[in-house]
């Protein structure tokens, strides 16, 4: 019997195989899309593989009725097409679906549906990455990951967790909070997605208990009529990342008041700064913390002590938690964020860590060898995928220009040769 690797690779052999002139794009989300439309203005075509049956799948299949952006849209846009300008500050998340998809139209993108990677991987005798599907193999010179640091819904590991009597489920199957009215929720997490649903459960009358399971910052999404984002992004042109980051926790406290007092205590480093640390994205309220306020979102307090989390779930399916209080809801919504799949797919490379991301940090983890290229892995929203995806196309453009100059150089000597042996 052949064993797994011997299998593996009687696939591969097996794999009917197709030669990409281009790059090959792995994910047809805002990355993969960003990419392939800065290859077209170079005049490099590129072949998108998608797993799903849709542009942006994320977007469309995996969020919430009531998402919005949540930076104003001249912060979110694509390279080379802007959002159309009646648009809001803030689109919505049908807007923003509609822009992905002109987007793709306006620069004739038609990424290849249903095609899921199994595996990629590079080929050091032939020179080429090998990337194979269900029934296909591809071969290209490069290689673009762009799944992207959300690809894939984190799910954490809860004792118990089948014995759970009511719903459980990611935000990436939470819709609205219609389904959950006069309902008892636990929502575990308290970043932005963990706000905005437990805000969203007030307001279909569901009742909402917010495990806060780390420090967060709370900011709010505008500061004098400009928003938050802006205001740091203009300050950081003239100041210290520090000093911004210490105006910001400034105002925030004089517009919010003092979050730790309700149990939702502030890290150490900044917000800025902590975002371009580890990726961890401060909170940007928009009314989520007046409800914790007036006690409609009820967090899980030991006097001011947060809970540090869920422990089990309970023979009679109720909730234990750390401290060894149970608590019986009929839902529980987990607001526990992504991970990146790239691990799961891309074999026989140390480019990137074992949770999926460039181990080179921003600006320089765009780029691997052998023709490898990451975009949307920089942990700085629409605007890191942006700047990536014009970086590679740059690069790509100037090594396929290259290999045509030598081309022609050797063409022009074997002239000459021939030019000389004629002489003779």
């Amino acid at each position: 019997m052949a064993s797994g690797k011997e299998q593996e690779q009687q696939g591969f052999k097996q794999a009917k195989c197709v030669k990409v002139h281009g790059p090959i794009i792995v994910g047809a989300g805002p990355s993969g899309l960003a990419a392939a439309a800065c290859l077209s203005q170079q005049g490099v075509p590129s072949l998108i593989l998608e797993k799903s049956d849709c542009i942006a799948s994320l977007w469309q299949q995996r969020t919430y009725d009531r998402l919005k952006l949540h930076l104003p849209k001249q912060f979110c846009e694509l390279p080379l097409l802007g959002f159309p300008a009646n648009f809001p500050k803030y689109p919505t998340k049908s807007q923003f679906i509609s822009y992905m998809e002109s987007y793709a139209s306006h620069f004739n993108i038609h990424p290849k549906f249903n095609q899921a990677v199994r595996k990629a991987e590079y080929d050091r005798v032939k020179g080429i990455w090998r990337v194979q599907t269900e029934h296909l193999e591809y071969h290209s010179r490069w290689l673009i990951a762009a799944t992207g640091e959300n690809a894939e819904p984190l799910i954490p590991q809860i004792v118990g967790y089948g014995k759970f009597k009511g719903t459980i489920l990611h935000t990436s199957e939470y819709n609205s909070g219609s389904k959950f009215k006069n309902q008892r929720v636990l929502v575990i997490g308290c970043g932005n997605s963990g706000m905005e649903v437990s805000l969203d459960l007030c307001r279909h009358n569901a009742i909402p208990h917010m495990v806060v399971r780390n420090t967060v910052h709370v900011l709010p999404r505008e500061m004098f009529g400009m928003s938050t984002f802006g205001v740091a992004m203009a300050l950081l042109k003239w100041l210290p990342l520090r000093l911004v980051d210490k105006l910001l926790l400034l105002v925030a406290n004089l517009t919010l008041g003092n979050t730790d007092q309700l149990g939702l205590k502030r890290p150490k480093t900044g917000p800025i700064e902590l975002k371009n640390v580890t990726g961890k994205t401060p909170v940007l309220d928009i009314g989520a913390l007046s409800q914790i306020k007036s006690g409609k979102i009820k967090l899980m307090l030991l006097g001011f002590q947060v809970m540090e989390g869920v422990k089990e779930i309970t023979k009679n399916g109720s909730v234990k938690f750390v401290d060894g209080q149970e608590r019986e809801f009929e839902s529980i919504i987990l607001a526990t964020g992504y991970k990146s799949n790239v691990p799961t797919w891309l074999e026989g490379c140390d480019f990137f860590t074992k949770d999926g991301m460039p181990k080179t940090p921003f600006p320089q983890g765009w780029k691997g060898e052998n023709g490898l290229y990451t975009v949307g892995f920089t942990r700085r929203g629409l605007l890191g995928t942006a700047s990536d995806a014009v970086k590679i196309a740059h690069d790509i453009a100037g090594e396929r220009e290259a290999a045509k100059e030598s081309i022609r150089s050797c063409n022009s000597h074997v002239i000459i040769h021939l030019d000389h042996d004629g002489a003779k």
